[in-house]
């Protein structure tokens, strides 16, 4: 049987080593997996997470979606894309050249990649192009305005560009994740926690500070997602014959995008959002709390269930 060739970059950490891992364990061995990653000293983790399958349906390489030098030699009939870099605060207090670090990793890493395989996958007019974005590229949210940004581009950029690739019998699927716990969110919280708020005005600092930060962790608490979690919904993905061009990887946060889509106008999400976080925040505290226990009943009976089965 003809393996499928599977380009994973961002395989450091967090969804990309989560992905890269459960394909190489396809139970089929459909896939022979690339896991790539600017810096090859941080593989430890994957080598890990890889197991028995590495040296047969998973390779490491280095690759560096930031250097067009470092991804020449990269031609594959099938790509995921996933390096991803993240930013929060107010913009006032945030560099312009940090904030082209966030769109030339998250938007710019992508059109490099496409731009080096997309002419041999059209020649072979064969592949499937799974792009991890996030649901803030279809809805802002409150101080992720360069990273909400980053992704809006390139939802757009790959919008635009799955009319052309199906003329050459190419698939592009964006995977739409919501908060998901790692320790690339991690490492953005306790970047926010540094944030220099001077150049930010008193009402705007004590927004992000005291309604921001403070919530962040019980948001993802209550709605985030495991890598795996999403690794897995991508690989239900990647094995259809048919797959979708857009994939919510989480149902409790389809709600609030569907906002977006329900006023063409575009108030209905802004106006929700703000009276959610300003003037009910006491019911929306209570409500995360609700999810939260709802999420932890539906585990119990889960485990219990397995257990029952074992």
């Amino acid at each position: 049987m003809n393996q499928k060739v599977v380009l994973i970059t961002g395989c450091s950490s967090g969804i990309g080593l989560a992905l890269a891992a459960r394909i190489a364990k396809d139970e089929k061995k459909r896939f022979m997996v690339y896991a790539t990653m600017r810096n090859l000293s941080k593989g430890e983790a994957l080598v890990e997470a890889a197991g028995r399958t590495l040296g047969r349906t998973l390779e490491i390489k280095q690759l560096d979606v930031c250097d067009e030098n470092s991804i020449k030699d990269t031609s594959t009939p099938f790509g995921s894309v996933n390096a991803g870099m993240g930013m929060i605060g107010p913009i006032e207090c945030q560099s312009i050249d940090e904030m082209k670090t966030v769109m030339d990793t998250n938007f710019f890493g992508l059109v490099r990649l496409l731009k080096e395989v997309l002419p041999d996958m059209k020649r072979r007019k064969k592949g499937h192009i799974v792009v991890i974005s996030s649901v803030m590229g279809i809805q802002g949210i409150l101080f992720n305005d360069v990273y909400a940004a980053s992704k809006f581009a390139v939802e757009g950029f790959c919008e635009s560009l799955a009319v052309q690739a199906l003329r050459f019998n190419l698939n592009i699927s964006l995977i739409e994740p919501g908060p998901v716990i790692t320790e690339f969110e991690r490492k953005v919280y306790e970047e926010g926690l540094k944030t220099d708020l001077s150049k930010a005005d008193k009402v705007t600092a004590d927004m992000f500070t005291n309604i921001y930060l403070k919530n962040y962790k019980q948001i993802f608490e209550t709605l985030g997602q495991s890598s795996e979690d999403v690794a897995e919904h991508t690989h239900k993905i990647i094995t259809m014959d048919n797959p979708p061009f857009r994939h919510q990887t989480n149902t409790l946060y389809t709600p609030m995008t569907t906002l977006k889509y329900a006023d063409p106008n575009g108030d209905l999400p802004i106006d929700t959002f703000y009276k959610m976080v300003f003037e009910h925040d006491k019911v929306f505290n209570a409500s995360l709390n609700f999810l939260k226990l709802l999420r932890w009943r539906s585990r119990k009976s889960f485990t219990m269930e397995k257990d029952k089965s074992n």
